[in-house]
């Protein structure tokens, strides 16, 4: 994306979400864009299924409020947890929330335009829904985050076209992502049924 363009993706995302804290207050899941929190845990339920999380380092890239890292910690030991979000009100309320736990930082910022360190997992759970000015910018964030994985890149995009006319989310057409994750790793998978209208994909790096 141009620069220009980009900022204005960015803008409108944050628009959106600073619309729906005013509404909500800022730890709400709905200031996030869920629906309810069982729409969210059904998410990460198929997240902590996709992959042995025990003992490693996680990015969780659009990570809200961090809500994530506390799914995670009641089912996995030794997780080491970076945050990234570009929501400056959801950055300060998961440092709030989770102030003072060991190995968990959070950073503002877009993922899709920053250096990701090198991690075992990285997940984007819901943020690689959001329109953009060009097409190819989902693939570009995909990609990134699969040069920062040393293990896995776990993911989950709106399977469902009523969200054509969404001002800001938008549905993608799951086999066009497969096939570009194909062309990175041998290794993927797609799992549907775990929430209506979405799909999840699971890149392995090695078998």
């Amino acid at each position: 994306t141009s620069e220009p363009m980009h900022l204005i993706d960015r803008a409108t995302a944050i628009h959106f979400h600073r619309h729906r804290i005013a509404e909500f207050g800022p730890a709400s899941v709905r200031a996030l864009g869920w629906v309810d929190e069982r729409s969210q845990q059904r998410r990460f339920e198929a997240i902590a299924a996709a992959t042995d999380f025990n003992g490693c380092s996680v990015i969780d890239c659009g990570c809200g409020t961090g809500d994530l890292k506390t799914f995670l910690d009641h089912r996995f030991n030794g997780l080491s947890y970076l945050g990234i979000e570009q929501v400056p009100e959801f950055v300060a309320e998961a440092r709030t929330r989770h102030d003072g736990r060991p190995r968990t930082h959070f950073e503002c910022g877009d993922f899709t335009r920053l250096m990701l360190p090198r991690a075992d997992h990285v997940i984007a759970c819901g943020s690689l829904n959001y329109r953009s000015a060009s097409p190819q910018h989902i693939f570009r964030a995909i990609a990134r985050m699969f040069l920062s994985a040393a293990q896995s890149v776990v993911f989950t995009l709106i399977d469902d076209d009523r969200f054509d006319n969404h001002p800001l989310l938008i549905a993608r057409d799951i086999e066009e992502i497969t096939d570009f994750c194909q062309h990175l790793s041998p290794h993927v998978r797609v799992h549907r049924g775990h929430a209506d209208g979405d799909a999840l994909i699971v890149m392995h790096t090695h078998e």
